[in-house]
């Protein structure tokens, strides 16, 4: 059963919903309503930030105080590919740095419609290699994203196997968009319940960032991508979100390619609901259990060496 602090959030952006919307997406007036948004969540600790070019790729290094350096996290933010920043999701990043004893490289890929596919996926691919050419080891280090940023890690993970790079330990997925298509039951299925993602809108997030790009390339749209030799996948979905049949699509498609995926659906929770890990106690579990998943991952390599 969903929390009460959960039926009150959800009351909060049914309210919103009678505000007038906007017909159109403006991309300006996005990106500063996401950043606007982001200033309202607070991450479960302090963190230290220090922004750095991984090769040529604006990111920012976040780390708990204490935590060790031979645990990496590459996360890519989520914002349907036109909006957010590793300001925008800090709190989130921080949070499951926490709680996986790691540390976190949150990179500002280059966002559409100026810099439309594959422009993100190139990026995220001269960052991972930025790390492994640091020395990180890959077994040491794992893929982390939201939203979009769950599509684009999963992306990242083809880009790198199909030229040739090591894998990672892990991958975690959190609500990903991998269809941009919007072929999904859920898509229609969950109009009414999904109270955060406006389907036209994503519909035009796509267009912006495909440019003349089919929206089932697989480097673009995962669900339709060669998953094999992928490592081990968490994967968390709210059921109220239209991008649930994103989720697990790929974790079906995932399973059939051989990869090990935990699929996790969290009864009543809406898109990317670990943002709320102060309000939300099913943010704050969703978050013990990335860490801990992530946690094993390693433990798992450390072991295998």
């Amino acid at each position: 059963m969903a929390s009460w602090q959960s039926s009150v959030l959800k009351i909060l952006f049914r309210l919103r919903d009678l505000l007038p919307l906007r017909r159109q997406l403006d991309v300006q007036e996005e990106r500063a309503a996401f950043e606007a948004l982001a200033a309202t969540f607070e991450s479960l600790i302090a963190v230290e930030c220090t922004g750095v070019a991984a090769d040529g790729v604006p990111a920012q290094w976040i780390a708990p105080p204490g935590i060790p350096t031979d645990r990496t996290i590459l996360y890519l933010h989520g914002g349907g590919y036109h909006a957010g920043s590793s300001h925008t999701h800090c709190a989130l990043i921080s949070s499951i740095a926490h709680a996986a004893g790691a540390r976190a490289l949150a990179l500002d890929y280059r966002l559409a419609p100026e810099h439309p596919f594959p422009a993100a996926v190139e990026d995220a691919l001269a960052a991972y290699r930025w790390l492994l050419g640091k020395g990180i080891p890959p077994e040491r280090m794992a893929v982390a994203g939201d939203s979009a940023g769950g599509g684009l890690s999963l992306s990242l993970l083809v880009a790198a196997r199909d030229a040739g790079e090591p894998m990672p330990a892990t991958a975690v997925c959190l609500s990903p968009w991998t269809d941009l298509a919007g072929t999904g039951e859920s898509w229609t299925a969950n109009l009414g319940a999904d109270l955060v993602i406006q389907r036209d809108k994503l519909l035009t997030s796509a267009e912006w960032y495909l440019g003349d790009a089919d929206p089932r390339t697989p480097l673009a749209s995962p669900l339709y991508a060669d998953l094999r030799g992928l490592p081990p996948l968490l994967i968390q979905v709210g059921s109220d979100e239209i991008l649930l049949s994103d989720a697990v699509g790929v974790a079906e498609r995932a399973k059939v390619a051989g990869v090990m995926v935990d699929l996790e659906v969290w009864e009543g929770m809406q898109h990317v609901w670990q943002f709320s890990a102060k309000l939300l106690p099913e943010a704050g579990q969703a978050i013990e259990r990335i860490g801990a998943f992530l946690s094993r991952a390693w433990e798992k390599e450390r072991d295998l060496e």
